[in-house]
């Protein structure tokens, strides 16, 4: 109710500053914060956004300022990368995702801290199996940058998606839904966390290692698929 009745209705200028977000390892299967994409995605007028280190959380706190809209901001617990941070944040374009790299076989669309995982993904596809990668940092789930989807989807041949959240009704789904209703038939391959309640781990590589949401395993995953696609990729 205070949500949606007493901001996302009123389109009241809120900022929801969401901590652990995503994998909370020693907090357990009840504090970790994988379920809010799927049922903030739905709400009308609300703006979901995910940064990539603490210099885009910065921009994100001041991009929700200014925008005067209900905005979400999740992020997950932790300290930060290391990324040194701008003097003064700047404002993101609302529903603008970044492309980090641009290639023409495969476009990898990552989410929040997935983003760096994205990045090495990249790196291991391009080297052990010769294929060439984009990394689009999405940033915003919604509004979702479709015009830069779109025109991904239908340059490369493969869409693979990276979220810290729940797989169902989450990050990926979107991206299957703008691309589905758009009629693009270009394969989207989604990795986020199962249909279940996550245990509780002593960090979160040993947790996203035995899910098999870790860059190595990740590979291995799309490995099988890619090799029989080569051909047609290329």
């Amino acid at each position: 109710d205070p949500i949606i009745h007493d901001v996302c209705l009123q389109k009241l200028p809120v900022t929801f500053c969401m901590d652990r977000a995503g994998l909370s390892p020693n907090d357990g299967p009840t504090h970790h914060g994988l379920f809010d994409i799927s049922f903030l995605r739905c709400l009308p007028n609300a703006i979901v956004m995910s940064p990539k280190d603490e210099d885009e959380l910065q921009d994100m706190l001041k991009t929700s300022i200014q925008s005067k809209l209900p905005c979400f901001i999740r992020y997950p617990r932790g300290t930060g990368t290391g990324v040194k941070l701008k003097d003064s944040p700047e404002v993101i374009a609302i529903g603008n995702a970044e492309e980090l790299n641009s290639g023409s076989d495969i476009s990898i669309w990552a989410l929040g801290n997935f983003v760096e995982t994205a990045t090495e993904l990249a790196e291991r596809i391009s080297i052990n199996l010769g294929l060439s990668v984009s990394v689009v940092n999405a940033r915003f789930v919604k509004p979702l940058d479709d015009e830069l989807l779109h025109v991904h989807a239908q340059k490369h041949k493969m869409i693979v998606t990276l979220e810290d959240g729940m797989l169902k009704g989450g990050f990926g789904s979107s991206i299957l839904e703008s691309i589905n209703d758009a009629a693009i038939s270009t394969p989207i391959y989604r990795f986020g966390w199962p249909d279940e309640f996550i245990e509780h781990g002593d960090s979160t590589d040993f947790l996203r290692k035995k899910h098999k949401l870790d860059t190595d395993s990740i590979f291995r995953s799309l490995e099988k698929t890619l090799k029989t696609q080569v051909e047609t990729v290329l």
